[in-house]
């Protein structure tokens, strides 16, 4: 008899991590909370009960006979669904409360790293608009402004100019864009350089690495436009030389989990970390306590062991097994919703985007259309009888030989449908191709 998964979320994220558990022997069943209506169209089960309810998911998961749970989003990770699971006996993938903090405030992460030596952009926290706004008119620009809290991706501005950042402030401290998350301000240097993200599968002072991927935030080609929870991403990222990624394991990844478990809050689940490689080697920009969305997308269908029973060694303290594809390169587009990430436009009908082996459509802000019309188009897509119903609003994915190979296939499918009513970056992926790669030193 395989195991019975419950995966905790509504993405593609665990759209993707869901399909991949399906895909070991180990893994009989999944089912995804709320998880959304595009899942079910790949024959993932799905049970509408709210993340944040966790007395709702223990009492789903012990009366179904499940045996551990996944959780993808940080929020119920934060509100300590681990250590509620815990509390019953449950078996749960993610950090406690106290470990989530890497994620759930910026300066308890910044303090962490500061007390362990780890690389990262030096940095000031403030509490009030006005010694904010002093300090930034101070030091200039370009600057770096964070909420914080959570805010789903979108609390950083990279400020160019003192107005930008000025601007950051405003919207933080008084307009309240970002609510509680907003109280607390961390003020960053820039740092300069190639962004990549870095996860590993933690279980206290061990860790096992996945291969590094490249997100792209801003919303518009070429960087431009405000910055989203993720527009696009590829794995792995040619520019980035294996030493570096070496010395980013030795220098932040060993000793954050090692930190942690000094600490008294050893982590269990994913650790993310989102790097920078300056000049001076690796720096952390942030670190987030799970799977990042969208590089899931990209770097899971690259794994060739066995998700669930991976996971499922970690939670009983034995060796995992993770081995991934070294011949291939995954990349992923998301299709966002007009108006993404202030006002995004909801109940445009999204269309059909033909997959295949190699290619996954996952789903994200979608809802079922309530009179779903099959509308049939000149380039011969149909509709999915699904509509948007929030910002991002799926991920079409594929993996291919090369990143040229990759890119083509996506960008060609996606520009011969019709998109109205959304939009997409057209140039994921273009850094790898423009840098050169760096030698190894």
């Amino acid at each position: 008899m395989g195991m019975k998964i419950l995966v905790i979320g509504s993405g593609a994220r665990e759209h993707a991590i869901a399909t991949t558990l399906l895909k070991g022997a180990s893994v009989d069943e999944v089912t995804v909370a709320p998880g959304n209506p595009g899942m079910e169209l790949d024959g993932i089960r799905t049970t509408h009960i709210d993340p944040s309810n966790h007395a709702a998911l223990i009492e789903f998961m012990q009366s179904s006979g499940y045996d551990w749970a996944l959780i993808g989003p940080e929020v119920p990770l934060i509100h300590g669904i681990v250590d509620d699971f815990h509390e019953v006996g449950l078996k749960a993938f993610g950090p406690t409360r106290a470990a989530a903090q890497v994620e759930g405030s910026k300066e308890f992460a910044k303090q962490l790293m500061a007390r362990h030596a780890i690389p990262t952009a030096s940095y000031r926290s403030f509490t009030d608009y006005e010694a904010a706004a002093a300090y930034v008119t101070k030091h200039g620009a370009p600057i770096v402004i964070k909420a914080d809290g959570l805010a789903a991706g979108k609390g950083v501005t990279v400020a160019l100019d003192v107005q930008t950042a000025l601007g950051a402030l405003e919207n933080i401290f008084f307009e309240r864009r970002f609510g509680n998350a907003g109280l607390k301000v961390v003020i960053e240097e820039f740092l300069e350089g190639q962004e990549f993200s870095l996860m590993s599968f933690v279980n206290g002072t061990e860790f096992w690495p996945m291969p590094i991927s490249q997100d792209h935030k801003r919303a518009y080609d070429d960087d431009k436009g405000p910055n989203t929870g993720g527009m696009g991403a590829y794995s792995p990222v040619p520019q980035i030389s294996d030493d570096t990624v070496e010395q980013a394991i030795n220098t932040i990844v060993r000793p954050t989990v090692e930190a942690l478990a000094e600490e008294g809050m050893p982590f269990t689940g994913i650790l993310y970390a989102g790097l920078i490689a300056t000049d001076e080697g690796p720096k952390v920009i942030e670190f987030n306590a799970r799977f990042g969305d969208p590089e899931t997308e990209v770097v899971l269908p690259l794994l060739t062991s066995d998700l669930g029973e991976g996971i499922n060694a970690i939670l009983n303290d034995e060796q995992p097994t993770f081995t991934w594809r070294t011949d291939a390169t995954g990349l992923g587009v998301v299709l966002a919703a007009d108006g993404y990430p202030d006002k995004p436009k909801k109940g445009t009908p999204v269309p059909t985007i033909p997959a295949d082996a190699d290619s996954h459509i996952y789903y994200a802000g979608v809802k079922n259309a309530k009179n779903p019309v099959e509308k049939k188009t000149t380039d011969s897509t149909s509709s999915t009888g699904l509509v948007s119903s929030s910002g991002r609003v799926l991920v079409y994915e594929t993996v291919a030989p090369t990143l040229q190979d990759a890119q083509s296939k996506i960008y060609d499918t996606l520009n011969a449908l019709d998109t109205t009513g959304f939009f997409y970056r057209h140039d994921i992926g273009a850094k790898a191709l423009e840098a050169v790669v760096p030698d190894n030193k």
